[in-house]
């Protein structure tokens, strides 16, 4: 399998080590246990001679060949990581450019992969446009904003669709690239995960720290305060958007916008939050702590946790 690693200026040196890593295990192991499995052909190419990445060190790239019509380009996060420094790197001429040199890949027949802040790079292309994402948790919100039409899951660590992967946050790096490699083959894959120790984690909706995410909006920070007052109690929205300050309408439209998710969405998102804090943090049982927020019985409690963070009431209290 041929893959490129498009490296840009400030690129996140985890990110592309990470991915490099990954895969030069994955050919290390190949010949080590002598699988039938063809190695993976790495390349580093960028849009200028070398690349300086986020920690200032020097990377001798390739430039951007012709567009092949087989393997995959896969975009690094670039280090800039809020929005105010962000939005300004996006203008950047060496970005855009890249962005066109995607555009040109993906014509070409190749298929794009990208993690982290990366993806905010691939989206700049338009080739994201009405297809599914992720991107990195707390970037969310301004991803929503840019990118509008972006079907946005960005609860999920990695998500295909059709010839793009996307993948999320920071050591979703090291997803993405074990992702690459199950292509080839799922024994080399669950190999290298096991060389380095990598846990199974198909959301990272359980690393979110959701009022991070709240304060980027002031009627959003006012609802999530609201909301944390009154988990063990029902949900009404008439009484949500009266402390706001806010209609209904519009109260749900600044959460949509913000987190991608309903008022009443995002309340359970901060009950499954107070419950596994009260997981990690408490010996009390599951029945107890559903009842503290506002579930009628454990069995609820339980199918919740798996399905938002696929992990159930013992492995959440393992990882305390």
């Amino acid at each position: 399998m041929k893959l490129q690693v498009l490296a840009l200026d400030g690129v996140f040196d985890t990110g592309l080590s990470s991915i490099l890593d990954v895969l030069t295990t994955a050919n290390e192991l190949t010949i080590m246990l002598a699988l039938d499995v063809p190695s993976f052909e790495v390349s580093i190419v960028g849009m200028q001679r070398e690349v300086r990445t986020a920690q200032g060190l020097v990377v001798p790239v390739s430039a951007m060949p012709a567009p092949a019509k087989e393997g995959w380009l896969v975009v690094p996060a670039i280090g800039y990581k809020t929005p105010d420094l962000l939005v300004p790197a996006l203008a950047r001429s060496d970005v855009q450019d890249a962005a066109a040199a995607l555009r040109e890949a993906r014509a070409g027949g190749i298929n794009l992969a990208a993690a982290c802040i990366g993806t905010f790079v691939l989206a700049e292309s338009g080739l994201l446009n009405r297809e599914k994402a992720t991107t990195t948790w707390w970037l969310a919100p301004l991803f929503r904003q840019r990118y509008p039409t972006v079907r946005l899951e960005d609860g999920r660590m990695l998500v295909k669709s059709g010839a793009l992967v996307t993948a999320g946050a920071a050591l979703g790096h090291v997803d993405l690239a074990l992702w690459l490699v199950r292509q080839a083959s799922p024994e080399l894959a669950n190999l290298v995960a096991r060389y380095l120790i990598v846990d199974h984690r198909p959301a990272q909706s359980a690393y979110v720290i959701t009022d991070h995410l709240a304060h980027a909006d002031p009627v959003v920070e006012k609802f999530e305060r609201w909301a944390r007052d009154r988990l063990s109690e029902g949900f009404s929205l008439d009484d949500a958007a009266d402390a706001v300050g806010a209609s209904k309408r519009t109260l749900a439209r600044r959460l949509q916008q913000v987190l991608g998710k309903t008022p009443l969405s995002y309340f359970q998102d901060l009950r499954v939050e107070r419950a596994v804090h009260l997981l990690k943090t408490s010996d009390k049982s599951a029945d107890e702590i559903a009842g503290m927020v506002g579930y009628a019985d454990g069995v609820t409690l339980r199918t919740l946790l798996r399905r938002r963070l696929g992990r159930g009431v013992r492995e959440v209290r393992a990882l305390g």
